[in-house]
């Protein structure tokens, strides 16, 4: 957000006044008079009087922020004299220097809003509303958080050690923040933040309308909660941006997504979900990636600490299958059986073939394939985790215990001691 031209008129007429020793006032393009400062006057204040009309007054135009002014600079008795060209050099500098320092106070107090929002505030949601208003944030549309680190490129040791540190990082940070509003073609970096430890979080809009250049016909399954919603897409977004920032960076990049929570409190719990997902996709799946929950593999069920948080990912992952209880029942035999194909036919007297199908179906509806060690723990710890919060309907309950008493007659011995330690 620009500031006024009352705010940057009055800061430009105290110093001015100060370094030159001179009466300035300042006009605006209806020659109102805006502000008018004297050598002795430390803060300065605005005056209703006509400008002084004198012949030594000098009178240089500005431009501002598409406003249009005057400075009128009248040499006091004590003051030496000031000609022309050189007062205007001083005012063009003032005007930049004042818009510059506004500027970067601007992003100081976004930066700290997004970070104090992201931590959970304690204001209500009216307040803050009113205030991502007054820095030029519209939070009333639905977002998620998207959790870039990119703290080799801003946090370069190499860099630092060639410019003042903290001015450096701001200024890397926000050549981060600039590509992504370039790629996103957003109209300004307000929803950007650089939130320390060299990340940046992004407030991106996450409608399906937000989404369309992401967005698939069949990215969700069906019934999927909102929460859920348009995760395929951001997930893709989140991957082209990772492409562009390592292309323009040069260095490693990681992105972490966060889910769409409603409300605007839930922006916090969005940046947890990013937040967790980063950390631990960086630790178990590696750099220059992008990581979300869904994809984190059974670190998300052991690493995570929030029980709310995993059992909805459990009721995700599993979403697929709600009207699937053949396939549930399949599972639960598969599991039942150590996942032995053979006996797992047996059971379920099927041919090998059909469960080959049916666990081709389950991988094709989940991206779960149950003959991998790690998909299947996956699926095995949503199955419990999901029956925890009254879903036990959809936790099959194997259906075969009363039939283990039957004779192993005609089996391999691998079968037969496999069934005998289940029996036992």
């Amino acid at each position: 957000m620009t500031p006024p031209f009352e705010q940057v008129a009055t800061a430009i007429a105290e110093r001015l006044a100060q370094l030159l020793a001179a009466e300035v006032s300042v006009l605006n393009a209806q020659g109102e008079t805006v502000t008018t400062s004297k050598p002795n006057e430390l803060l300065g204040s605005p005056h209703t009087i006509v400008a002084t009309k004198d012949v030594n007054t000098l009178c240089i135009p500005i431009h501002f922020n598409g406003q249009e002014g005057k400075v009128l600079i009248t040499p006091s008795a004590e003051s030496e004299a000031i000609s022309f060209r050189p007062a205007q050099m001083l005012v063009e500098l003032m005007l930049r220097q004042v818009t510059t320092t506004a500027q970067l106070n601007q992003h100081e107090l976004k930066n700290k809003f997004i970070h104090d929002l992201l931590r959970g505030s304690n204001a209500s949601e009216m307040d803050l509303l009113r205030e991502g208003q007054i820095l030029g944030m519209d939070l009333s549309r639905p977002r998620a958080v998207i959790l870039i680190d990119a703290a080799d490129y801003i946090l370069s040791t190499i860099a630092l050690r060639e410019f003042e540190p903290s001015a450096q990082i701001l200024r890397r940070a926000q050549l981060v923040i600039s590509s992504i509003v370039r790629f996103f073609h957003l109209p300004n970096d307000t929803i950007c933040a650089y939130i320390g430890d060299g990340e940046i979080a992004v407030l991106k809009a996450s409608s399906t309308q937000d989404l369309a250049a992401w967005t698939s016909r069949d990215d969700e399954p069906k019934h999927v909660d909102p929460s859920w919603a348009n995760l395929i897409a951001l997930k893709r977004a989140g991957a082209a941006l990772l492409d562009r920032l390592r292309g323009e960076t040069q260095t490693t990049i990681n992105i972490g997504i966060g889910r769409y929570h409603p409300t605007l409190k839930g922006l916090a719990a969005s940046y947890q979900d990013a937040r967790a997902a980063l950390s631990l996709g960086k630790r178990f799946s590696g750099q220059n990636q992008v990581h979300c929950l869904d994809g984190l593999g059974i670190a998300a069920f052991v690493g995570l600490s929030h029980e709310r948080t995993k059992i909805d990912l459990a009721k995700y992952l599993l979403s697929p299958l709600d009207q699937e209880m053949e396939l549930l029942e399949t599972l639960d035999v598969f599991f039942f059986e150590n996942c032995c194909l053979s006996t797992t036919a047996s059971r379920l007297t099927i041919h090998r073939n059909t469960l080959s199908y049916r666990l081709e179906k389950i991988t094709s509806l989940t991206g779960l394939d149950p003959r991998r060690f790690d998909d299947a723990m996956q699926i095995r710890l949503a199955l419990f985790l999901r029956s925890f919060q009254g879903d036990a309907s959809k936790l099959c309950k194997c259906t075969v215990v009363e039939h283990w008493d039957h004779s192993y007659l005609g089996q391999t011995s691998d079968e037969s001691c496999h069934a005998a330690v289940h029996h036992k």
